[in-house]
């Protein structure tokens, strides 16, 4: 009884929990979601954090830099230096034993650095403005791309639901159309290939059937992944292939003016000419002197007991100022051979960034092709649906009045089926394909 109670209890905030999981998506709204919680866009933004990071830690490299160092020694056995003993009027050519200094010593100091000039640290700052835009223009195509795996996902989704629905409306059709004509011939008015006919084109039914039962459930999962939703979450769809295939629909799109500066695959390219023309500029800087200033401030103590840090010790200050010139004068040609693979380097992003150019033009006009292909193919496959319905309508009705065999209603049932599959994926492709030239477009 306990339990029954418990359960009771229990049972409405599960359910309430439940329900709350549940969240309906459009489109636009799943692209939205996984924008922000997808695994790739996400790492992507720590990306753009990591790159400003970096650039600062570059620049910082450049600024004052303090150190400061502490040191011990302990002399467990002291070295003995030998003396001429006529120094302490001693008889001449004998020598005497010294021992000098103190066993223990210790040491602190501070130095201050600073870095008045080097043409790679200047290149290195310059060249921290590309890598960051390299971050922030490959965030944009990792956006781009969740948002084309988005639509392919939600498309592919929609797919398998319309898929199992107008298959299990075929299956009822046929089990109804089997029924009567297992009666007509068990009362021996037909034929048992009749029989068999309907039964043969049922199984292949059914095998479609339980396959897009299955594929509901997989492009479900697949496009809580691409969303960044546990998988097992039960993710509603709030539009149907229908609508959502008119809404693609603008040939409006297809006389878009194209801008290549805002194509993110050139802007990536781009950014790889702008990095080889800095690693030019580093190797040219190698040449370059460099000088640095620095000034250090310590002390040294020394005694025969660790008391370092009593307040009587006495501490003996020291300090530098000084300069750093480091002049690069030979290097076997090496510094040499490093700028004209720079420069050899520098040309080849030149001619990728040529060929990138032709590439995004050819690539704007497969997308426009394409897309245009798949609206043509879209009103193509509405059409032939609605033919092959009535060819399999009225094969269906001449088969019961006797006027057509089975082997011809069967060909009219395979006819309409294929062209009911035609006509989904026509329509998914609309979405897919606008897509695609949306992408280009970078719109």
């Amino acid at each position: 009884m306990r339990t029954i109670i418990l359960l009771l209890v229990i049972a409405p905030s599960l359910f309430w929990t439940a329900q709350s999981q549940e969240k309906g998506y459009s489109l636009d709204e799943a692209i939205a979601y996984a924008l922000e919680h997808n695994y790739s866009v996400i790492n992507a933004e720590r990306d753009i954090i990591d790159a400003q990071k970096q650039k600062w830690e570059t620049i910082a490299t450049g600024l004052p830099q303090i150190s400061g160092a502490i040191g011990y020694q302990n002399q467990l056995i002291q070295p003995v230096t030998q003396i001429p003993a006529e120094f302490f009027g001693g008889e001449p050519g004998t020598f005497q034993e010294v021992v000098f200094g103190q066993a223990q010593s210790a040491n602190a100091t501070a130095t201050l650095k600073q870095q008045i000039f080097d043409g790679s640290y200047i290149v290195g700052v310059q060249a921290t403005k590309t890598f960051l835009s390299y971050s922030q223009n490959n965030k944009e195509k990792t956006d781009l791309d969740v948002r084309k795996a988005v639509v392919e996902a939600y498309g592919n989704v929609l797919l398998a639901q319309e898929s199992a629905s107008i298959l299990q409306k075929d299956k009822e059709n046929l089990e109804k159309t089997l029924f009567e004509t297992k009666k007509v011939f068990e009362n021996g008015l037909g034929d048992e290939e009749s029989v068999d006919q309907l039964q043969i084109t049922l199984s292949s039914i059914e095998n479609q059937l339980k396959n897009a039962i299955r594929l509901k459930k997989i492009t479900m999962q697949m496009l809580n992944l691409i969303m960044g939703i546990a998988i097992e979450s039960n993710t509603i769809l709030t539009e149907n292939l229908d609508e959502l295939t008119q809404k693609q629909i603008n040939l409006g799109l297809l006389d878009s003016e194209f801008n290549m500066e805002n194509n993110v695959d050139f802007k990536l390219v781009k950014n790889l000419n702008e990095q080889r023309y800095f690693e030019l500029k580093l190797a040219k800087s190698r040449a370059l002197p460099s000088l640095n200033a620095f000034v250090n401030y310590g002390g040294n103590s020394f005694s025969d007991n660790f008391n370092f840090l009593s307040s009587g010790q006495q501490w003996f200050e020291s300090s530098i100022l000084g300069v750093d010139l480091n002049i690069p004068i030979f290097s076997s040609l090496g510094r040499s051979a490093s700028t004209q693979r720079a420069k050899i380097a520098l040309e080849k992003a030149k001619t990728q960034l040529t060929e990138a150019q032709e590439q995004i033009r050819l690539q704007l006009e497969n997308a426009k092709s394409d897309y245009t292909l798949s609206i043509e193919e879209y009103e193509t496959s509405k059409q032939n649906l609605e033919l092959a319905e009535r060819i399999e309508n009225k094969n269906q009705i001449k088969f019961k009045e006797g006027l057509a065999t089975s082997f011809e209603l069967r060909q009219a049932q395979t006819q309409l089926y294929a062209t009911q599959q035609e006509y989904l994926q026509s329509m998914v492709d609309v979405i897919n394909r606008k897509t695609a030239l949306e992408i280009v477009l970078n719109q």
